[in-house]
């Protein structure tokens, strides 16, 4: 079979830069087509820095762009949208590499696009609207297809990124529906919309529609059939063909959708079965090519019957000059897609396996997996989602591994003990301690002796570390399954790292500190040669402080700084992970004397220990322990009290720490032993939970529905950052946390 051979595979990273460049091109306008000039130069001249085009499917709205791209004199930054950029950190780093070429100081911050938590909102979104403010010379950012991003995430980080359009430049995004964005920028005059009634066609566009395919109608005709189709572009695009065909062309009144439906069968008809069969099958596609094609339809021809039906006019937007790649027009591929359940349905799930070999074979698991969820095909999904998952995490994109996840659903993760794992993990590292302790305990029942996969821990082991992590047991439990685990991974292993890490956190907890150190160092050696950059920024710094306390501070420093080199290098700034690291380095930069430099890095820290919560203690205890000695060293005794009343609270959850309560009562004692309180009460992690909302222009209750608490909550809390950070308005609660390090980059 042909979809089966490996003559269809091309290196991963050529396609991942092909299907980037499809999205990031502005397709060229149609040879013939009704201008929509007049919209355009209205906008354009509008003075607005946002324009906002939402009208239901077939009104024109790429065509549009198109022409706008084509006719406009600034430079001109693409984006075409689709379902998988539906993340906030993907799609920001979509419009940051479609800017590079506009805004040259856009292409090095791409990487930072990503985020743990609420990192997109908080410091991504903020980051690209400053550089964006940058640019040397007017732009225009034209994005299509605004639809396919509606979760809130996305919503709400684009709100904050289209901020920062400077005067002169313009963003125009397109969509089918309302946009948010534009209805709480309204009040402002900041925005200019285009809406189905400025999009409708008038008799000259209608002449130019019936032209273009060879139908003559006088202006009697075509001004009847625009004003039973209301203008509707599509309608008169099919009315036209379905003429051209011999039909009646005319019988377009009604439902827009029940209309669409008939003339797009009315257009296939006339196509033969294998033309009809290719279009139905290939609807599962969010972009084609001949080679996906071939793969999915198990036939060698499909480069050619693509050329064969983009020449008859069949909706194919072509997605690169050198017509490799096409995708449906939507409304089109919705048809489509409803006549293969229709006359098919059994055959969907078979043609969705088949892309998703395709795209694995090709090097692009991420969107395998979406094919697999799509055809219902759990048992392999749930083996590609345990491979792609850390990976992913890594890259920043923590809400994709979030879907996946919950499309798979709890039976199906559960099924497959290595994924309940992880799941537990990203539950862990995002704070979410419901969801851990749930994954937690669906770990500990499972049962599970298959050899593990390629870059896999062994399940024994991967449970020992989790319950080693969590520290639910205790410090000599936790110190068991750490053993168990280094002695269980090999060498070779890229898990090996984690283990000694958790190996050295039990050593510390049970006050073996030479077996810490040991272990420590011989995590940070492994993760260095893996790659595992966590490990590192983990590791590095309890090697520090080890050194600090023998009065080496050259060593101390040393260390310090391949923790800090390692979250800058990784773009983990916001992660959890290195909130540890920072709070070292701010220590040592106070020593030295380096004020900015220990300010910048307490900020960060006390940001990122939002996500350092009682299902991560150690790590929770730890980071509010050197938290509050560096407040405490600064003469800040109510943040440094604070700080230990969070800890008390990590403590209420975890009591049985080892050694490192103690640490905590000793610093206790010396802090209350002391005269006098000084400096202000830091924002709470839920306050810094709410913080990034105050950038954008939604309600209280609004806000309270995206952090699922009440608005009650919610104003109060506002109260408190105000008196807090000493300021009465949203606006200047944002600029003071900026300044403070709290926002933004």
């Amino acid at each position: 079979m042909v979809g089966d051979t490996r003559k269809d595979v091309m290196p991963a990273l050529e396609l991942d830069r092909v299907l980037l460049r499809t999205k990031l091109s502005a397709p060229r306008p149609p040879a013939e087509f009704a201008s929509r000039r007049d919209v355009i130069d209205r906008a354009r001249t509008s003075g607005a820095g946002i324009v906002g085009i939402s009208a239901p499917a077939g009104y024109g709205k790429t065509t549009l762009l198109a022409e706008w791209a084509a006719t406009e004199t600034r430079p001109v930054a693409w984006v075409s949208l689709d379902r998988f950029d539906d993340d906030p950190a993907a799609l920001l780093a979509l419009i940051a590499t479609a800017l590079s070429p506009v805004v040259p100081e856009m292409a090095a911050i791409v990487p930072e696009m990503g985020g743990m938590n609420l990192g997109p909102l908080a410091r991504s979104a903020p980051l690209l609207a400053s550089t964006m403010t940058n640019a040397p010379t007017p732009f225009v950012l034209l994005v299509d297809d605004l639809h396919e991003v509606d979760s809130p995430a996305c919503q709400d980080v684009l709100e904050v990124a289209l901020s920062g359009v400077p005067a002169g430049s313009q963003a125009v995004l397109a969509g089918r529906h309302e946009q948010a964005h534009l209805v709480r920028r309204r009040a402002e005059g900041q925005t200019w919309e285009v809406g189905a009634a400025d999009l409708r066609a008038d008799v000259a566009a209608a002449r130019v529609i019936f032209e273009t395919v060879g139908v003559s109608r006088t202006d009697a005709e075509l001004g009847a059939l625009v004003e039973r189709s209301e203008g509707w572009l599509v309608g008169l695009v099919l009315a036209a063909m379905v003429a051209r065909d011999g039909g009646p062309g005319a019988s377009i009144a009604g439902d827009d959708r029940f209309v669409a439906d008939y003339l797009y069968r009315e257009c296939v008809r006339s196509l033969s079965e294998d033309a009809q069969r290719f279009l139905r099958r290939t609807s599962i596609l969010e972009q084609m090519s001949g080679a996906v094609c071939d793969a999915v339809l198990e036939r060698s021809d499909s480069t050619a019957m693509l050329r064969e039906l983009e020449a008859a006019g069949l909706f194919l937007v072509p997605l690169d000059h050198r017509r490799g790649w096409y995708r449906y027009h939507g409304l089109f591929r919705e048809f489509l897609r409803a006549e293969l359940d229709r006359t098919e349905a059994a055959l969907a799930g078979d043609l969705d396996r088949r892309a998703a070999g395709w795209y694995e074979r090709n090097g692009l698991p991420a969107r395998a997996i979406e094919h697999l969820l799509a055809a219902g095909d759990r048992s392999r999904a749930v083996h590609l989602v345990a491979e792609r998952s850390l990976p992913t995490y890594q890259a920043g994109q923590v809400t994709v591994v979030n879907r996946w996840l919950t499309e798979l659903g709890e039976h199906a993760v559960s099924s497959y003990p290595p994924l309940a794992v992880l799941a537990a993990w990203e539950a862990v590292l995002t704070g979410r301690t419901a969801d851990a302790e749930r994954w937690a305990d669906v770990v500990e029942r499972a049962s599970y002796d298959a050899m593990p996969a390629d870059d896999q821990p062994e399940f024994e082991s991967a449970r020992a570390m989790l319950r080693s992590a969590m520290l639910a047991d205790g410090p000599d439990r936790a110190a068991a399954d750490a053993e168990f685990a280094v002695e269980t991974e090999p060498v070779w292993s890229p898990w090996r790292d984690q283990a000694l890490h958790l190996a050295g956190v039990a050593g510390l907890l049970t006050d073996r500190t030479a077996h810490a150190a040991s272990a420590f160092a011989e995590a940070l050696e492994q993760a260095t040669s893996m790659g595992n950059a966590d490990s590192v920024v983990l590791s590095a710094p309890e090697l520090a402080l080890m050194a600090l306390d023998k009065g080496r501070e050259e060593e101390s420093e040393r260390w310090s700084a391949v923790a800090l080199e390692a979250i800058d290098a990784h773009h983990m700034d916001g992660y959890p992970t290195a909130a540890l690291a920072q709070a070292v380095g701010a220590r040592l930069a106070m020593r030295r004397g380096h004020d900015e430099t220990a300010d910048r890095l307490l900020a960060r820290a006390m940001r990122a220990r939002v996500g350092c919560t009682y299902v991560l203690p150690y790590l929770a205890v730890k980071v509010r322990l050197q938290l509050a000695m560096a407040y405490r060293e600064l003469d800040q005794r109510t943040t440094a009290m604070h700080l230990l009343r969070e800890i008390e609270d990590v403590l209420a959850h975890r009591p049985r720490m080892g050694r490192l309560v103690d640490e905590v009562a000793e610093f206790r004692r010396r802090s209350e032993g002391s005269a006098g309180a000084s400096g202000g009460t830091p924002l709470t992690p839920a306050e810094l939970r709410l913080l990034p909302y105050l950038q954008t222009h939604l309600t209280l209750a609004e806000i309270g529905r995206r952090l699922f608490i009440s608005r009650n909550t919610v104003s109060s809390e506002v109260g408190s950052i105000y008196r807090k950070l000493r300021v009465t308005t949203r606006g200047d609660a944002v600029a003071r946390a900026v300044s403070l390090g709290l926002l933004g980059a």
